[in-house]
């Protein structure tokens, strides 16, 4: 700690907290405005439990033998291994044989039987899509076959998930083309007219340069449907582009764009080349219809009624009943948020997303809204990682509303929620202005940039108050924002500094109580109830918290450190006998035989590293150990190279390196010959407590 107690500002690596931003620190750990250094979560040592503390104990014996080698053993398992591999690899071979000799032909025609192909390779995954591959065009790079045709059935089905028929070899005839030779297939494929048999790749590779460079529309359209078909959404892409370039206003051709576009993922795109198809003709059923589809994804359930039912009654009843329980279930998601029933909230949205908005921002942010009511912060943020991109978001859905405000500044309004929730006061402000600039007339984003607004200042205000050492006049700055914002973990932290500062210790513990509340992964709150602890000597309590500050840290000295001296406080209190306990230091030698008996008898804990310089496995498990020393400091490490101290390891009958033996009080616990990584920590963390 400083001597004036002025916090003192942190480097990027230490005590960084991604939460909240650190302005300065102190070095007593107290400063309101720099969080506690973090580490990313979930990077924890996976540990392995050993049963037995015998000398056969944890580890395969694969070290360096020592006095007793076996001779034999590993040639026979060699060549019983090799054996074993050399079968495998025949019977392999065999198969391979087998399936090359009877496998169907990878390219079929109507008028062919069979043809020579390529080595067959791996399914390929197709996106979503009506249109399954037929195996008629084989283009090089581009596409896999199927050893089994996949065709088209008759009725409608949703996009994305269409009526497929399992063929053995039957191919789909011809559709005959309707108005604007336009052929018909189900709702959801690109607009298709006959195809196209070719037995080769470089073929097949051929025509579609042809279909590119072509001034015929209608040839290139037809290509591009084959290319669809196969599931190559880029390709049917450009050759439906070079159509429309041949001619704009042909209202089929943006439609199958829009269904390229689809498989590709680019949503807002597709959105707006249908919304241009029915421009170019408003009675084109099917460019209403794959617009509807679409709208009933983004939730956008009033705009895709009108396209559905455009001639005055639905085009397809099974989508019709799809959007109604889309609608109702958004209805149901609103009214209980109008009501705060968040869990309820969490239930509708789901099942509206289930029923076929599974591409609606605002049902996937109105879920992190009650994740983040519901004080679940770290859940919110993973679901706001897959909250759908839907770019360019499409203008005739731009003044749509949800739960009374538009769409678009209801995204804004959540994210201003999580960013002042995480301390990212700043972009809370910012991101309310954003949604108060998009919907101007809402009272609920207008009292929400008023709340983040005033909290920030308060933070603001709070924050220089405290650099400049007036701790009880920032406590009070920190209590406004509290009124307004009163689940904000970060002020409730803030103000468990200024009380740590007055030494009100109880005050603090309870702020930090609360912080933890609302954000339990929040560790600077914890650092500042462990120290407080301290302070109260409540030793049992602080060595909790500063255990738990360890396993969120493992690497902090600083954590490390007050953890081991809150340790031996314990141990004092409680009466126990505390001798030679030292914080830090490193692995010790051992020399000589003195040294080791020495060493064996230290009060507490005593891990020996038994190795030699020359050995592979002892090389790799060194360092390990020696970082188990700066993590555990309340142990004692130590270490015998036993071709310097023959006579050491002779008396403790080691005759594999590396072994590990842990002595408590004078008495061996544990060993364990050729030890894992992770069972040396989980033995060294069980013998620490």
């Amino acid at each position: 700690m400083s001597q004036s107690g002025k916090p003192i500002r942190e480097s990027d690596n230490r005590l960084s907290s991604e939460i909240n931003k650190p302005d300065f620190r102190e070095l007593d750990l107290g400063s309101p405005v720099s969080p506690l250094r973090s580490q990313p979560r979930g990077l924890t040592t996976t540990t392995t439990t050993t049963s037995s503390s015998s000398s056969s104990s944890s580890g395969s014996v694969t070290g360096r033998v020592r006095h007793a080698p076996v001779i034999g053993r590993s040639d026979s398992v060699r060549g019983s291994q090799s054996g074993s591999s050399s079968g495998n690899l025949r019977t392999s071979q065999a198969r391979s044989d087998s399936v090359t000799s009877n496998s169907q032909p990878l390219v079929s025609s109507s008028s062919q039987s069979s043809a020579t192909s390529p080595a067959p390779t791996p399914a390929n995954v197709l996106p979503t899509g009506n249109i399954c591959p037929s195996g008629k065009i084989q283009i090089t790079g581009m596409t896999q076959s199927r050893s089994r045709s996949d065709v088209l059935g008759s009725g409608t089905g949703t996009y994305g998930h269409g009526s497929i028929m399992r063929g053995g070899g039957s191919s789909v005839s011809p559709a005959k083309p309707t108005g604007g030779g336009s052929p018909r297939q189900a709702s959801n494929s690109p607009v298709t007219v006959g195809g196209s048999s070719r037995s080769s790749p470089v073929a097949g590779e051929t025509l579609w340069k042809k279909a590119i460079l072509g001034s015929d529309a209608e040839e290139v359209k037809r290509v591009g449907n084959e290319m669809y078909r196969k599931g190559l959404f880029s390709e049917a892409l450009k050759l439906y582009e070079r159509a429309i370039a041949l001619s704009p206003t042909n209202a089929a051709y943006r439609s199958n764009r829009a269904a390229a576009l689809t498989g590709l993922s680019r949503i807002g795109e597709a959105v707006k080349e249908c919304e241009e198809a029915v421009r170019s003709d408003p009675n084109y059923a099917r460019a209403h219809h794959r617009l509807a589809l679409l709208l009933i994804r983004l939730g956008q359930v009033n705009s895709a009624r009108k396209h559905l039912c455009f001639l005055g009654k639905p085009s397809d009843t099974m989508e019709l009943q799809k959007l109604e329980a889309v609608e109702k279930h958004m209805s149901k998601c609103a009214d209980a948020r109008r009501l705060g029933d968040w869990k309820t909230v969490l239930m509708d949205a789901d099942a509206a997303i289930v029923s076929g908005a599974d591409l609606s921002p605002q049902l996937v942010m109105c879920k992190v809204e009650a994740l983040l009511k519901l004080h679940r912060l770290d859940d919110a943020q993973t679901k706001l990682l897959e909250v759908p991109r839907v770019e360019p978001f499409p203008v005739s859905c731009s003044q749509t509303r949800f739960s009374g405000m538009v769409c678009e500044a209801y995204t804004y309004f959540v994210r201003a929620q999580i960013d002042m929730a995480l301390g990212r006061f700043d972009n809370a402000v910012m991101a309310a202005e954003k949604a108060s600039q998009i919907d101007p007339r809402s009272n609920e984003v207008a009292m929400l940039h008023n709340t983040v607004t005033l909290v920030a200042r308060a933070r603001a205000r709070g924050n220089d108050l405290y650099k400049s050492e007036r701790y009880t006049e920032a406590s009070s700055a920190y209590a406004e924002g509290l009124k307004l914002d009163p689940c904000n973990a970060i002020l409730y932290c803030n103000r468990a500094a200024c009380w740590f500062k007055l030494g009100m210790w109880e005050r603090s513990i309870e702020d930090c109580n609360q912080a933890l509340r609302f954000q339990p992964s929040y560790t600077k709150p914890l650092l500042r109830r462990a120290a407080s602890n301290s302070k109260m000597e409540r030793w049992a309590a602080a060595v909790s918290d500063y255990e738990a500050l360890r396993r969120e840290l493992p690497h902090d000295k600083e954590v490390a450190e007050s953890l081991f001296h809150a340790q031996v406080a314990l141990k004092k209190s409680r009466g126990e006998e505390v001798l030679n306990m030292e914080f830090g230091g490193e692995v010790e030698e051992v020399y000589s035989r003195e040294q080791f008996k020495a060493a064996m008898n230290l009060p507490g804990v005593s891990v020996i590293h038994f190795s030699t310089a020359s050995d592979h496995q002892c090389k790799q498990i060194s360092p390990f150990v020696d970082s188990l020393c700066t993590r555990y400091p309340s142990i004692h490490f130590l270490k015998v190279d036993i071709d310097k101290c023959p006579s050491i390891g002779n008396a403790e009958n080691v005759r594999v390196v590396p072994t590990v033996k842990i002595y408590k009080n004078g008495t061996r616990v544990k060993e364990i010959v050729c030890p894992s990584k992770e069972v040396l920590e989980y033995s060294v963390r069980h013998y620490s407590g």
